[in-house]
């Protein structure tokens, strides 16, 4: 059910969007309701409240009666049965030619008097969160890092490749290849990298997974020094830390990538060094309107697209019938998401510019 604020929010951001221009069907479809379901809130000039909650509802036909009820309480508080769960209880009775309730009745009961409750030595569960999110608006403002192995000749013996990537401009700021993980090298490594791109006076937040080095003493004393604010991913969730995993993928997915490990680790530095080269200065990155991450993180990438839309418009009223529709969309993405909350606040925009 929709509370009644929020129902007269989304019909004040509807009726802006219609003065604007918008039908009520795209506005409605943005918003998530059904035209018909806006037509009924606005019913007699002002937005009725939901009268659900209000209405006086009969009593189940197949309700437990008050006696029946007390009976399942006198049950449980019998010391035979004063430790087991609901579920125990009902198959023993049954066992015993009884039966008072179902189980799930059992567990309602015993909510309603305040007797169902975490027991035993176990931790009680608790619901998970989504992480908290953070949106960059310009470079050095959010980092994202990881630690992934790089093979060699040795079987079961990998180089370890520390890389830093700015979510923004998807620029590689910081990166290093070491024989193992360790939280001194990925410290060490933040604090070059915060001094290469000048940003030790206004620090970004800086995003890892769960592992050791990431969640090291060395780490963190050093994320508190420099004033850098730490960002986790939630155990066993792999998609919140998308950014260093994609950049990974396209490290190792690259054609000139050692299908037989490299020979040593001056060998991996040296490609890697390469790698960060190409990837930073002419790789075209589809996320970011294909420029490279150099131009984005320098701020070069809006005039680019601007002389980009500027060519596709010429072409367009040159040969208007090869295009069956817009142009491709060459505006510089504003903001990047880590761990976009999904609010209501986000389809505000969206409806608005249905108008």
């Amino acid at each position: 059910m929709i509370s009644t604020p929020d129902r007269r929010r989304i019909v004040a951001l509807i009726n802006t969007a219609r003065q604007n221009g918008s039908r009520l069907t795209p506005a409605c479809q943005v918003a998530r309701i059904d035209p018909r379901t806006y037509q009924r809130w606005i019913k007699n000039g002002r937005v009725q409240s939901d009268k659900r909650p209000l209405v006086a509802r009969p009593a189940p036909a197949n309700k437990l009666t008050p006696e029946e009820r007390q009976s399942v309480l006198e049950t449980c508080h019998k010391p035979a049965y004063a430790s087991m769960a609901p579920g125990q209880i009902v198959r023993r009775l049954a066992d015993e030619g009884f039966y008072l309730a179902s189980e799930s009745s059992f567990y309602r009961i015993l909510h309603e008097a305040d007797e169902q409750h975490h027991r035993g030595r176990n931790a009680k569960p608790r619901r998970r969160h989504p992480p908290q999110g953070y949106c960059a608006t310009g470079p050095n403002q959010v980092w994202s890092w990881d630690i992934t192995w790089l093979s060699s000749p040795i079987r079961g013996m990998f180089y370890y490749l520390y890389m830093i990537v700015d979510i923004f401009s998807r620029k590689i700021v910081g990166w290093e290849v070491h024989p193992v993980e360790s939280a001194e090298f990925g410290a060490k490594l933040l604090h070059k990298a915060i001094l290469a791109e000048g940003c030790l006076l206004k620090p970004p937040v800086l995003h890892a997974d769960n592992g050791g080095p990431q969640k090291g003493f060395t780490m963190k004393a050093k994320l508190e020094a420099l004033g850098v604010t730490p960002s986790y991913s939630r155990p066993r969730v792999s998609n919140d830390n998308p950014f260093s995993e994609s950049l990974f993928r396209a490290c190792k997915y690259r054609p000139e990538y050692p299908a037989h490990g490299f020979d040593s680790i001056e060998t991996a530095r040296k490609w890697v060094r390469k790698f960060v080269m190409w990837y930073n200065e002419e790789h075209l990155h589809s996320a970011i309107r294909f420029v490279t991450p150099g131009q984005r993180h320098r701020g070069e990438d809006a005039n680019i697209l601007a002389n980009r839309h500027k060519v596709y418009r010429q072409a367009q009223q040159k040969q208007p019938n090869r295009w069956s529709g817009k142009s491709r969309n060459w505006q510089p993405l504003q903001e990047v998401w880590l761990n976009c909350p999904h609010e209501t606040e986000t389809n505000v925009d969206q409806i608005l510019k249905t108008a």
